[in-house]
């Protein structure tokens, strides 16, 4: 700490209440009694730790209250006043104005070696721990030194401990004082037995003299392992100390590192795994470090940790390549934790891990996870997630190692039926885990040919078992879009059998046509069911008068009871209920199975057969739609809307209009139809695919670009082969990544620098402030700078800030002078609890000429939440799932004057630093309308979501809402001011805030 600056301490709460007089003050420390005088000082070290001017009586008063401690004060045997004293000699101005040790320190100095050499032993490790805090004042603690050193032989471990911690803080500023530390610490390390003694005394030595430390780590080096766990890190951290310039004794280092591995003590076995891959790169070694961090992660309790250590396994693993992957099956266990976020990062280690020798026992074990959660659900925490989480791992492996899709495929797709549930939540997690099946079989019916004919049948028989009108677009669209292909049978007649059975297998999940009878035919045909009907007859029976009759049973049979009977089938289920884009996708398949049939069969009439089918399942889910009361008992009534009542007579329109004997090359017309339903769809999916790769592909090389170490041309190159022999850099591992990263050497712009410079005052102020507002981490950096433009001294100036939002004052400036036309620069640091717009405000308090208070109130700064938002991707199902939790919406309506839907998406996405998750390849074509969907994560965790619906109209500007969502206020109201105060375009804006409640997604909003 440079001699001009002021020690900085906390601040303390000061109660409002008005403060004691000097006079009052001296009464109560002279007269009082121990609780008065405590209380009195108490009073004294809080506004002297604030440096609070305002209250002038104690602030100034101050100086000439020392007398009347040293003499009353100081002299009890009070053990809370001889603490609160301590803290007193801390802070208390010790120097004249000219820079001197006051008189009265003399009295102090006396009393600290009289409190040093006191009988009890709290009493002189209290004062061994507050010179610690005193060890830049040499002047004060030159005449104790010799007290210091004699504490070191007490019989009481707690004064030995806290003198060498004591001596070693002085060390540090004055190595003059005590100019035989090493021999010192030496001769009392041999000594001690005590483990806390010997901790503190081996740090001392190891900071003092390195060559004695590493004797003494050599001279018991049998004995460390059994060490008290504070000594063995201490010993962990001379042994890389030691290898950085001499790495003579590294052959006994690695074996005493070894050993520190089989230690109780979870810190010191992190510590010495990573310290093993520094020494050595033996693939023996790495193995041992790396199962040393996988029993860490299986035994520690605390997740946090847990995540910690994985990341150093990731690292170990990224660095040394296939050296690990004998260590999977126990990288595996680690999935039996219950925190998601342990076993998100641990299958991404184990998929990293994966390769063709091992993949065989990944995905078995995978798969026995997978049926455990759907035997176990009760028993898992969060049983879905785990088993969706399984599902996308096991989909990855298989699309990277095709000799596996074959085994998981089909067990995979047990899971497709797995969409009921007790509740909303477990449908919806039931359903997302279907989903993930659907998009890996899908893939996997894209890229393996070979294994389409089994999966082909399994799905046509699960369709029964499907309950979600999602899992049944996404089966429709790859019976409809696979079945029937060239390259997916062995001959044309398998294929259009292939196809017959696929279309049995859609009636059969329909059940009865058509979907839907009129109520007034119904009447019709229940009065001629209930006709009473002869059910059967007995025997002959013999009447009294000797003659036969005959005995005949009636019985009536309703048509609505005897439908009830029988459950519904789920396709038919989701239609009646009104889910007609599954319709829409319904009528698309059959068309698809029809057409592709129509190239494969020669048999007209089974064509005709086949195509008139189709057609009544379509105008049966037309005829749904329009019908005038509910469809069934219990069913809402929902029309049909118009875009999929279009899409559905297009199906029927080109079904009547192709004839199964029009070829694909003859008529030009219907070419371009069956290009349309046979060939387009299947071009879409793949450019979603490219896409999607294509993404995947952009991330991992921004990683790898990440990773390397940006340098200028002109740094200096450092060769190995010219350094020290026998000299490891990577050990430097600490000042290698901060150079990797750009953290040691940062290189700011200077025309960035000038834009985050505010000015609080105006020119013609007494003062003129600016400051330079800097985002470092979680807290806010001001650079304050003061010029005095007076031609008076400024006394006890004191700059007070204040703020608004989740912002919070680390720590209030001191109190400065400032000289006629001088300058003056103050530090502030402001701690940022969360994501929300932040203002700052203060005032500049100070005395002019004959002791006048003037004061000047500065302008506000407003804080950029930009700087804690940055980009992040997320995938569909994720996005809908935050979607309906999160509970603020801020919906801004939009009227721009921009003529292009994607450059106001481009505005909005550079100016609230959110990504676009909507593909390229559906934004692209010239379209009026434009949907898009955007996310952004905050460094505190906060997820944002945003959803752009904008339309050109025909004046040529564009209109439309953006709806931003989030878990927490603040965000969603800060992106949307943000998106307001956009200046690139002007924009008229609507917002409104409004907050659902979470058991409630779909109604209304309760509160605006």
């Amino acid at each position: 700490m440079a001699a001009a600056e002021q020690p900085c301490y906390t601040m303390i709460f000061e109660s409002s209440a008005e403060y004691p007089s000097a006079s009052e003050l001296r009464t109560a420390l002279e007269k009082g009694s121990d609780d008065v005088k405590l209380e009195a000082l108490r009073k004294i070290v809080v506004s002297t730790i604030n440096g609070n001017p305002q209250v002038r009586c104690t602030f100034s008063m101050i100086p000439s209250l020392m007398m009347p401690i040293i003499q009353f004060v100081m002299p009890s045997r009070n053990k809370q006043l001889k603490k609160l004293l301590h803290f007193y000699w801390e802070v208390c101005p010790k120097y004249d104005e000219n820079g001197k040790l006051k008189q009265e320190m003399i009295l102090v100095v006396n009393a600290i070696r009289n409190d040093l050499q006191h009988p009890n032993e709290y009493i002189r490790g209290a004062t061994l721990r507050f010179l610690q805090k005193i060890a830049n004042e040499s002047e004060l603690l030159e005449p104790l030194i010799p007290t210091c050193r004699a504490c070191l032989e007490h019989r009481h471990s707690y004064v030995r401990k806290n003198a060498v911690f004591a001596l070693f803080s002085i060390y540090r500023d004055f190595e003059h004082l005590i100019p035989d530390a090493s021999e010192l610490m030496s001769t009392f390390l041999a000594a001690e037995t005590d483990s806390t003694c010997k901790r503190n005394a081996f740090i001392f030595l190891a900071h003092c003299d390195l060559r004695k430390a590493v004797d003494w780590v050599l001279g018991n080096h049998d004995n460390i392992p059994t060490l008290e766990e504070g000594l063995q890190m201490s010993v962990i951290e001379v042994v890389r100390l030691d290898c950085k310039s001499e790495p003579t004794h590294r052959a006994r280092y690695i074996r005493l590192v070894f050993e520190l591995l089989n230690v109780s003590s979870h810190a010191v076995k992190y510590e010495a795994a990573t310290t093993l891959t520094l020494l050595t790169q033996n693939p023996a070694a790495v193995k041992a470090s790396a199962s040393t961090l996988i029993s860490l992660i299986i035994k520690e309790s605390d997740n946090n940790v847990k995540l910690i250590v994985l990341d150093r396994l990731e690292t170990l693993r990224s660095k040394h390549g296939h050296i690990l992957d004998g260590l999977i099956m126990d990288v595996l266990q680690i999935l039996s934790n219950s925190d998601m976020d342990v076993r998100r990062k641990a299958m991404g280690i184990v998929l990293n891990m994966t390769s063709s020798r091992n993949v065989e026992e990944v995905v078995q074990f995978l798969k026995k996870q997978l049926l455990r959660t759907q035997e176990q659900a009760a028993e898992f925490d969060k049983a879905s997630e785990y088993r969706q989480l399984l599902i996308q791992s096991i989909h990855v492996t298989a699309i990277k190692f095709s000799e596996v899709a074959a085994s998981v495929v089909l067990a995979l797709m047990e899971f497709l039926g797995d969409s009921g549930g007790s509740s909303s939540s477990s449908n919806t997690a039931s359903t997302s885990t279907a989903l993930d099946v659907i998009a890996f079989i899908r893939e996997v019916v894209d890229k393996f040919p070979h294994l389409r004919s089994g999966i082909f049948d399994r799905l046509v028989a699960s369709l029964n078992d499907i309950k979600s009108g999602k899992v049944f677009r996404g089966v429709l669209w790859i019976l409809g879009e696979f079945i029937g292909a060239e390259d997916s049978y062995p001959s044309p007649s398998s294929a259009a059998e292939a196809i017959k059975q696929c279309v049995e297998g859609i009636r059969t999940c329909i059940g009865d046509i058509p979907i839907y009878v009129d109520p007034t035919q119904e009447e019709n045909s229940a009065d001629d069911a209930t006709v009473p009907k002869e059910a059967g007859g007995g025997k002959p029976k013999v009447l009294a008068d000797g003659t036969y009759a005959t005995e005949t049973a009636y019985t009536a049979v309703g048509p609505s009871e005897s439908r009830n009977e029988k459950a519904r089938p789920p396709l038919r289920t989701l239609i009646l209920g009104g889910d007609f884009f599954t319709g829409t996708v319904l009528a698309a398949t059959l068309t698809k199975l029809v057409l592709r049939f129509d190239g494969l069969c020669s048999q007209q009439a089974v064509s005709n057969t086949l195509r008139a089918q189709a057609m009544l399942i379509m105008t049966s889910i037309i005829r749904v739609g329009h019908a005038k009361s509910s469809p069934a008992p219990g069913a809402p009534l929902v029309q049909i809307d118009e875009d999929s009542t279009e899409r559905i007579m297009n199906c029927i329109q080109t079904l009547s209009e192709l004839t199964g004997q029009a070829k694909i090359d003859t008529d030009h017309e219907e070419t371009i139809v069956k290009e349309i339903f046979l060939r387009d769809t299947k071009k879409a999916f793949e450019r979603m695919i490219g896409a999607q790769e294509k993404r995947a592909a952009e991330k991992r090389e921004a990683e790898a670009s990440h990773k390397g170490s940006a340098v200028q041309v002109d740094d200096l190159l450092s060769f190995r082969q010219f350094s020290k022999k026998g000299a490891d850099q990577d050990l430097d591992y600490d000042e290698d990544l901060g150079r990797a990263t750009g953290t040691t050497d940062a290189r700011e712009d200077f025309i960035s620098n000038l834009s985050r410079i505010s000015q609080l005052t105006g020119f013609s102020d007494p003062i003129y402030v600016e400051t330079y507002v800097k985002m470092h981490g979680f807290d806010i950096m001001l650079d304050v700078l003061l010029v005095n433009q007076t031609a008076n001294t400024l006394q006890n100036l004191c700059l007070d800030f204040a703020t608004l939002g989740d912002l919070k004052i680390v720590e209030r400036p001191s109190v400065y002078t400032i000289a006629p036309h001088g300058f003056q620069s103050i530090k502030a640091t402001i701690k940022v609890s969360s994501t929300e717009t932040g203002v700052i405000f203060g005032s500049i308090l100070w005395e002019g000429p004959n002791m006048s208070e003037a004061c000047v109130i500065l302008n506000d700064i407003h804080i950029d939440i930009m700087d804690y938002i940055k980009p992040a991707y997320c995938n569909e199902a994720q996005f809908r799932s935050m979607w309906t939790e999160f509970e603020w919406e801020n919906r801004v309506n939009v009227h721009s004057t921009v003529s292009d839907p994607r450059e106001y998406l481009k505005h909005v996405m550079k100016s609230t630093n959110m990504s676009c998750l909507t593909p390229e390849g559906a934004l692209s074509g010239d379209c009026d309308f434009l949907s898009a969907n955007m996310y952004a994560r905050s460094l505190f965790g906060e997820d944002a979501l945003a959803n752009l619906s904008i339309e050109r109209t025909e004046t040529g500007t564009v209109t439309g809402h953006i709806r931003i969502r989030s878990k927490t206020q603040g965000i969603a109201l800060s992106l949307g001011d943000r998106i307001t105060m956009g200046t690139h375009f002007p924009v008229m804006t609507l917002v409104s805030l409004l907050k659902y409640p979470i058991a409630q997604k779909d109604s209304k909003p309760l509160s605006a």
